[in-house]
């Protein structure tokens, strides 16, 4: 139990998720609404969606729809991953994982329904391939972390059910270091 209480609280590496928890709301609003906030405000939806228009295309709707909310989702997300973090909630690191696991497979099926409407286009342009391989990087390096940090484990107990013996209940993954 000392050990515990030597890892615990938001310390060592556990800094810099602190920095990206906190980052990641901001550069989402930055990053997504310049790109979807237009397209409802001046006639661009209608372009786009309108059979027999210029531009139309019937993924056009589903696509735009699907990527706003997924952008809300994980604007909600990135928000609750906030509170869990510094409420040193024990639900943190399975969230954290969750984003990074779903923000890592939508992005190629995202570039996958994209091509669809540009099929001439690359799937992976530069753009995509750069933004798949900092989310890999991403899930690469923190997940494992969450997964076997004493720091995290020690860190993320807050609200933890009780055990029928009164004990808390530990996760079932063993800790290294």
């Amino acid at each position: 139990m000392d050990d515990d209480k030597k890892y615990q609280g938001i310390g060592g590496w556990l800094i810099l998720v602190a920095i990206g928890v906190v980052l990641k709301p901001i550069v989402l609003l930055v990053k997504t609404l310049p790109i979807f906030v237009p397209i409802f405000i001046d006639d661009t939806w209608q372009q786009l969606t309108t059979a027999g228009s210029e531009y139309y295309h019937p993924m056009w709707a589903p696509l735009i729809i699907g990527e706003v909310t997924f952008n809300i989702g994980m604007l909600i997300a990135s928000v609750a991953l906030l509170y869990l973090f510094f409420t040193k909630h024990y639900r943190f690191p399975l969230l954290f994982i969750l984003v990074s696991v779903v923000s890592l497979g939508v992005l190629p099926l995202d570039a996958w329904l994209t091509s669809f409407l540009f099929p001439d286009e690359p799937i992976f342009d530069p753009a995509t391939v750069k933004e798949l391989a900092q989310t890999a990087i991403v899930a690469l390096i923190w997940i494992p972390y969450m997964l076997v940090s004493k720091r995290v484990r020690a860190t993320f107990i807050e609200k933890r059910p009780i055990a029928a013996d009164g004990l808390t209940e530990q996760s079932s993954v063993n800790t290294i270091g």
